[in-house]
């Protein structure tokens, strides 16, 4: 087959593994980057063009669209979707997991465990949201933050009414989210593909950080999710309808409570920590639907 990953850098893990995984699996791999992609729109003849030539006879997309360009990169999964080629994340799916707030509400409608969350349109009745969560210390994240950049914990509530005033006077939308103590700074990233839990690791915060994020200076670590865990995500990624997702969760004493769910989950945590390789679990998956 002729496989596509979209990606900016051909130099990154998850790229490279990628492309090697599908190479030693007899498949064409080319990486296009999908902000160099110019669309064709017309009547039954959507086209793409990369370097000046058209892009053709693809069989299967790999999305791997950073959430700086979710937009344009979006455009261009779902140009490739009207030529008819199989794309491991839809476009939809893209656009739903990148909207921390749709997000949520996607999940809680699936019935599934989450922190307690409140969203306001620039409220500023502070000290009524701050009960609304049970109370300080409490985790206030921007809608727009990824790789745990933009995720404040705030101790007092003094220090919550002080951040969240500051982030409505820049009129940066925020959710407000109760801290889990018994989680202790750590978090597990289940790496599902296809119906299937292929992965899964334990991320710490280094000392003195709350966030766990291995981008952030966290470890990360194999576990053996319990029954419960693996049921929270597989439900929460087939509830935002993605064939490739990493679902991050919290341990705690009322069962795992999902944070989030990433539809260009990295490769290069999960594959370390567990010794597997998951690439070539993606490319299997291609393999099954294109």
């Amino acid at each position: 087959m002729k496989i596509v990953v979209l990606s900016r850098n051909t130099k990154l893990y998850s790229t490279k593994r990628l492309v090697e995984a599908g190479e030693k699996r007899g498949h064409e791999m080319l990486v296009l980057d999908h902000t160099k992609c110019d669309l064709i729109i017309e009547k039954r003849k959507p086209a793409i063009v990369y370097n000046h030539e058209l892009v053709t006879d693809v069989d299967a997309i790999i999305p791997r669209i950073g959430a700086s360009v979710t937009f344009y990169g979006t455009a261009v999964v779902r140009q490739f979707e009207m030529m008819k080629v199989f794309s491991v994340v839809e476009s939809q799916a893209l656009v739903r997991s990148r909207d921390k707030l749709s997000s949520l509400q996607v999940l809680s409608r699936a019935n599934l465990g989450l922190p307690k969350t409140v969203f306001t349109n620039y409220s500023k009745d502070t000290s009524e949201i701050i009960k609304k969560v049970g109370g300080a210390p409490l985790i206030i994240k921007l809608l727009e933050g990824t790789q745990g950049l933009g995720v404040v914990l705030a101790e007092t509530k003094k220090a919550a009414e002080s951040v969240l005033e500051a982030f409505n006077g820049l009129q940066a939308r925020v959710i407000v989210q109760e801290y889990i103590k018994e989680a202790k700074g750590a978090d597990i990233r289940a790496f599902v593909v296809d119906g299937v839990v292929v992965g899964a690791m334990k991320r710490q915060g280094k000392e003195g950080e709350f966030r766990s994020n291995l981008h952030r200076g966290g470890t990360a670590e194999i576990i053996e999710l319990t029954e419960e865990e693996e049921n929270a995500a597989l439900k929460a990624a087939k509830s935002m309808r993605l064939g490739v997702a990493g679902v991050d969760m919290l341990q705690s004493d009322r069962g795992p409570l999902i944070l989030e769910v990433n539809s260009s989950p990295g490769l290069e945590g999960i594959e370390k920590a567990t010794g597997k390789d998951i690439a070539k679990s993606i490319i299997r998956y291609v393999e099954r639907s294109a």
